[in-house]
């Protein structure tokens, strides 16, 4: 009797360490494919606050065609350079490290572009007193707010995802399932990511 009562004993253990295990590998794996997601999420913005500038800039376009050549050469290399950031599609949780660089450079490159025009009205004292520049000068530089809060807030999940993947014991499920971590947005030197008001009126 002693030994039926130990069998099942044993038995019951067995099952209850199965049970335990299957639900903690069960709510560690549902976790990292969370938090992978929620990065993956945060950095779709990135794109999608890139897309909404596109027709505040074809506005700006149309007003500035009578203007001088260089505010418009300033536009086009902004435009050129929304194109070159908006080209580049990549898995951030599935990538390599050269073609993250890559997206960094582009998205570094629209960035110090985007500066030059904001403040191109420095250089032509006659745009402060164009209205529809004005307003369109201020829609962007909303935007240029926009998407530093964008890639920071990416870079805010990718650093749980990473931490989740890359915790013990976590990192034992990640290895089996192919988790990799996720790379940072980093701002290229000279291009470091702030918040601007660019919309103060100047003197």
């Amino acid at each position: 009797m002693n030994k039926k009562y130990i069998g099942l004993g044993c038995l019951g253990a067995v099952v209850l360490v199965v049970l335990v295990l299957f639900f903690w590998v069960k709510g560690a794996y549902n976790g990292m494919v969370q938090a992978r997601e929620n990065g993956k999420e945060a950095f779709s913005q990135i794109d999608v606050v890139l897309k909404r500038n596109f027709q505040q800039l074809n506005s700006l376009e149309n007003i500035l065609e009578r203007e001088e050549d260089l505010i418009r050469g300033t536009l086009k290399e902004v435009t050129e350079a929304r194109a070159r950031a908006t080209s580049i599609n990549i898995d951030p949780s599935n990538c390599t490290p050269e073609q993250m660089k890559a997206w960094n450079q582009a998205q570094g490159d629209f960035s110090q572009a985007l500066g030059r025009l904001l403040v191109a009205d420095e250089n032509y004292p006659e745009l402060r007193d164009l209205k529809a520049f004005q307003d369109v000068r201020d829609e962007l530089a909303g935007a240029v707010n926009r998407l530093a809060e964008a890639r920071r807030e990416y870079n805010k999940q990718a650093k749980e995802y990473n931490v989740r993947v890359q915790s013990f014991p976590n990192n034992i499920l990640a290895g089996m399932f192919g988790f990799q971590p996720m790379f940072y947005y980093e701002a290229p030197a000279g291009t470091e990511e702030q918040t601007t008001d660019f919309s103060k009126k100047r003197d």
